[in-house]
């Protein structure tokens, strides 16, 4: 197990920035993939962005390429995920989830550790 906590998500404007960060509790974090995904109202949770335990394979939906930068601090045992240029439809409860394997992947079952949610809120 790996208690993930995440952080960093509000209401923000069209065009604006957030930074969400995602804490996790253990040693295994340092070993482990970690993923970025959300759910808005009414949708599928989806995938956003993934980075490999070493930081250096990343992975982003299509939807955010450009826009939201996935990093890690393994010394803090945080993953970050940089958002900007916010678009309405943005607007998602953004979740931390972790996987221990090498290879990042886009599957949400594949994440066996989830964090509780931070809503990200785009609007005018």
């Amino acid at each position: 197990q790996l208690p993930l906590v995440e952080s960093g998500g509000g209401l923000v404007q069209p065009g604006g920035s957030l930074r969400l960060s995602c804490a996790a509790s253990g040693r295994a974090f340092s070993t482990s993939t970690m993923g970025w995904f959300r759910q808005a109202p009414g949708k599928e949770r989806e995938f956003v962005a993934a980075v490999s335990w070493s930081g250096g394979v990343r992975d982003y939906a299509d939807a955010v390429k450009g826009r939201f930068t996935i990093s890690r601090d393994n010394a803090k045992n945080t993953v970050y995920l940089q958002m900007e240029s916010l678009k309405l439809e943005d607007t998602a409860v953004y979740y931390c989830a972790a996987r221990q394997a090498v290879v990042p992947v886009r599957t949400a079952a594949a994440y066996g550790n989830w964090g509780q949610g931070t809503q990200v809120t785009v609007s005018s």
